[in-house]
């Protein structure tokens, strides 16, 4: 079986566990194992046959687009990693936003 690394903010669909074992000799067949398993998971991160647009995965460390996407081979000991794209930051004012920190610094 492959392990599948599962991120904290998918977590609660996996059952609170870090790390799942799956089946399969590809990514696809892997990520369809999956969603059998932890139906709750499998469609947060695969559906239609396709990973959602904001998962990234990893096999062995290596981005799964810079291979063969979904027909990457995975073996019995291979990692798979799950990691959902993140947006950052927040803006409370756009019009500071645009104004270097120092000036923002200096306001009352």
């Amino acid at each position: 079986m492959t392990l599948v690394r599962v991120p904290p903010v998918l977590r609660s669909e996996a059952g609170g566990v870090r790390e799942v074992e799956a089946d399969g000799t590809t990514v696809r067949e892997v990520m369809e194992d999956l969603s059998r398993r932890l139906p709750a998971l499998g469609t947060r991160v695969y559906s239609g046959g396709e990973l959602q647009p904001f998962v990234n995965v990893y096999v062995d460390g290596e981005d799964v687009r810079t291979r063969d996407g979904l027909d990457t081979p995975v073996s019995g000991t291979s990692t798979v990693i799950l990691l959902p794209a993140m947006a950052g930051g927040a803006i409370t004012s756009r019009s500071r936003a645009a104004e270097p920190p120092s000036a923002v610094a200096c306001r009352p």
